[in-house]
């Protein structure tokens, strides 16, 4: 038997606050039942019927003892039931109770005396069933501690949306104790968090019934208000035994270690991505202009919203010479690209590209050069704009834009530093930090290899075109009897430049030679060998010889210089006569367009290039064509006709149709055939000359006889 004892209970360590009746009662089915002085049955509540069986009808007037106690505990109770009704207190305690069906069952009682109005008095009677009350109990003694101890944040609130329990863990997370939150809102008592998002699922919840589980947020709280935390927030609906919703659970987890470090593994990756693209994106040519477009390009794609590229002059002019040092003042540099993740008129306070500027020794992009090191000003000033931008007005207009974190390192390769990466933020609200002036450096280490690359591939073929150039006749000179125009193009792609020429030289007695040849490889080899063969055919020239046999001695000096090989075209032109003598040296053949008639290609045998008489002895042939004034002779390299996708006779055929306008003047044909004949990205170079017959002066019967 268990007797009760008043006592004061201790407070919970949970926090609650009142909240609508919940069904409690309607667990346990608390039965009443009302007995008189003679303990007989005067109330009788449907909780009862439904506890003992009997109805309200088969209970009324019967005696209690009789109708529920079995025969060997009626003494017992008649005892207890005296002392009750004496006033010697309540009685409280498990006892066998009598069902109905005749079933015994243990029900647990308090009993008390009740008194009305007149004086007479009565026994009230309150009861449930053993087993529940002792489930409940045990749930309760089980929950408590739970939620008091859970490590995982936990809240119930009412259908209002107000707080009504808070365990100890939610307030450690939230940095509030419980009456801070009991009776309140999230809005109330979280505005710090996005509590919109918050209540906005509670109240799914509770239309839908239907849990929200693993639902992240970010935020910063009292607990902790200078560290950025993330949570993972589940919410589901309560219910009573009955089904009505009394409200919402929340269960709260601190997941910021993982979300720290799911988050530095996507910032891993991406970085990892962004330094792959660099190696596939930038550097795609060996062009300096190009490259630091790519760099540019890429960085404001995932890195900054502004970035500029600028080389100092020296390392574009070929100098070896170092960066200027902390102290060393002023540097001199070239803007090669700027590029931002938007449209923006902040672009405009850079640098325009190509310019030449000299940035003094405060600019920021100067101490980085001079020290090879990287500036970062996580957060800028007005006195950083003074030292990022280029004057106060470039300074104003990033300002306007919102520029606050600005980022600068060097562009190092082979040990020197050729200039610097320029980043800006303006738009991306997070300031550069460490991880980032690690990432800026991957990337202008990498895109610093592919500029120094460019630039002096650059250099070497500037200096290729320059020496070809200077190599070249300008202009050729006038020739009796005819009108020359020619052209040069170098390949569009720098690495194309080779040793292609072209001459027109004057001979004995009015004839003239005219030569066009192409020195295989490309670069200053190619350039300087290409100058070297035109110095030989104008000293065999000056000889008259024929061009068969000026192709012989080309051989042999071309065989000469060791791993060379040419092609060419020479023909001598007699105005006296009206007579072209041609030969080749593996070269393709030249075009004749005679008055009246459709263009041709002469016929004569190609002959092998020159530089293999050391395999045999090379056999050239001359061939003898007649012209009169109106007649053309187009001799080319074979940059104008070959290509890598189309077929020989296809572009020789279509270089005969273009030559089909006899209307057109000789500089105009010239342009025409380069127009429709050489493509934009050609891979090689190009000579052509076109020599137009025109009337010469009857010769002289000297001139024949020399002849």
């Amino acid at each position: 038997m268990v007797t009760s004892e008043t006592s004061r209970a201790e407070p919970s360590p949970v926090g609650v606050a009142p909240s609508e009746a919940g069904g409690l009662l309607d667990v346990l089915s608390v039965a009443a039942v009302v007995l008189d002085t003679d303990g007989r049955i005067t109330l009788w509540s449907p909780q009862a019927e439904e506890l003992f069986g009997w109805s309200a009808n088969e209970a009324l007037g019967n005696y209690a003892a009789g109708l529920l106690v079995a025969d060997e505990y009626v003494d017992l109770i008649l005892e207890l039931f005296g002392k009750v009704m004496a006033g010697e207190g309540t009685w409280a305690g498990v006892f066998p109770v009598r069902h109905k069906d005749g079933s015994t069952r243990l029900v647990e009682f308090r009993n008390m005396r009740l008194q009305d109005e007149h004086g007479d008095v009565y026994a009230l009677g309150i009861a449930c069933d053993e087993a529940v009350l002792r489930g409940v109990e045990r749930d309760l003694a089980l929950s408590v501690p739970l939620v008091a101890q859970s490590p995982l944040g936990l809240a119930v609130l009412d259908t209002g949306l107000r707080y009504v329990l808070v365990n100890p863990m939610l307030e450690r997370i939230n940095g509030l104790p419980a009456e801070k939150h009991l009776g309140r809102t999230p809005r109330e008592a979280l505005p710090f968090l996005d509590t919109d998002v918050i209540e906005a699922s509670m109240r799914q919840v509770l239309d839908t019934g239907v849990p929200l589980l693993d639902q992240y947020g970010i935020g910063r709280t009292p607990a902790d208000p200078h560290q950025e935390h993330a949570w993972s927030g589940s919410y589901y609906r309560l219910e009573d035994p009955g089904g009505r919703v009394i409200g919402v659970a929340l269960v709260v987890v601190d997941v910021t270690d993982s979300y720290r470090a799911a988050k530095e593994a996507a910032e891993a990756r991406r970085h990892l991505d962004l330094i792959a693209r660099a190696s596939v994106t930038v550097g795609t040519t060996l062009d300096l202009g190009r490259t630091a477009r790519e760099l540019a390009d890429l960085v404001v794609a995932d890195l900054a919203d502004i970035a500029s590229v600028d080389v100092l002059d020296s390392v574009l002019e070929g100098s070896v010479t170092s960066a200027p040092g902390p102290r060393a003042g002023q540097a001199l540099f070239m803007a090669l690209a700027v590029s931002a993740s938007y449209e923006t008129v902040a672009v405009r306070a850079a640098d325009p590209v190509g310019e030449r500027v000299t940035y003094p020794a405060e600019r920021l992009v100067t101490r980085c050069v001079g020290t090879g090191r990287p500036v970062l000003v996580s957060h800028i000033t007005g006195r950083d704009l003074a030292q990022i931008a280029r004057d106060q007005a470039a300074a104003d207009l990033l300002a306007r834009e919102g520029a606050h974190s600005y980022l600068a390192v060097p562009l190092t390769a082979r040990g020197q530093v050729l200039g610097a990466l320029g980043l800006l933020r303006t738009r991306n609200p997070l300031p550069f930090d460490d991880d980032d002036v690690t990432l800026a450096g991957e990337l202008a280490t990498r895109a610093a290899i592919a500029i120094d690359n460019a630039r002096w591939y650059q250099h070497a073929t500037d200096t290729a075109l320059t020496l070809q150039r200077h190599l070249l006749p300008h202009p050729p000179p006038r020739a009796a009897g005819l009108q020359i125009a020619y052209r040069y193009q170098p390949a569009a792609a720098a690495a194309g430049i080779g040793g292609d020429w072209f001459d027109t030289i004057p001979q004995p007695r009015d004839k003239t030679a005219l030569v066009v040849g192409d020195v295989m490889g490309h670069g200053v080899h190619a350039a300087a060998t290409m100058g070297q063969l035109r110095t030989a055919t104008r000293t065999l020239a000056d000889l008259g010889l024929e061009p068969a046999r000026v192709l012989r001695h080309l051989d042999h000096i071309t065989a000469e210089l060791e791993g060379t090989i040419a092609t060419c075209v020479y023909a001598t032109w007699d105005p006296h006569r009206s007579r072209c003598r041609v030969a080749l040296a593996g070269h393709p053949p030249p075009v004749v367009i005679r008055s009246g008639q459709a263009p041709e290609l002469v016929d004569l045998p190609v002959g092998v290039p020159l530089g293999t008489g050391g395999l045999g002895k090379a056999v050239f042939e001359t061939a003898v064509l007649d012209l009169i004034p109106g007649d053309r002779l187009v001799l080319y390299t074979d940059g104008l006709v070959e290509t890598r996708d189309d077929a020989l006779d296809d572009r020789l055929n279509l270089l005969l149709s273009l030559l089909s306008n006899p209307g057109l003047s000789p500089e105009a044909t010239c342009d025409r055939l380069l127009a429709a004949l050489r493509h934009h990205d050609a891979a090689d170079d190009v000579a052509l000359v076109i020599a137009h017959v025109q009337a010469h002066p009857a010769p002289t019967d000297e001139t024949h006889t020399s002849s």
